[in-house]
């Protein structure tokens, strides 16, 4: 009979993490930016980043030759606890160089209706 240890259970967690509005956030953002895309990029192949970008405004999609404007980040991770996902979140380079708002990220349980 074997006795192998089953491996943790994983959940979904959805990050909604908008970047500050005062002056000088762009310039800290596009700084930073390599670092960020470096750090997300081991997190994707990790598989616990299952999905990541920036979201911008309804113009991008409407008028596609305008400049894109970065409004903050969203995420889906799967990890083993929310707490996981906080500790990823306070330590990328967008949250301590402040780009992202501390005070608006939103962590929460995602469910999908579908694969990822």
């Amino acid at each position: 009979m074997s006795t192998a240890a089953s491996s943790p259970t994983k959940h979904r967690f959805f990050v909604y993490a908008p970047d500050k509005t005062e002056e000088g956030t762009l310039a800290r953002r596009l700084s930073v930016r390599p670092k960020h895309i470096e750090g997300a990029k081991v997190g994707h192949e990790s598989g616990f980043i299952r999905i990541g970008g920036m979201f911008t405004t309804p113009e991008a999609v409407i008028n596609p030759e305008a400049p894109k404007q970065m409004l903050g980040s969203t995420f889906i991770f799967e990890a083993e606890s929310l707490e996981q996902v906080k500790k990823y979140i306070e330590s990328d380079i967008y949250y301590t160089s402040g780009v992202w708002d501390p005070e608006k990220i939103v962590i929460l349980p995602f469910f999908s209706a579908f694969p990822l």
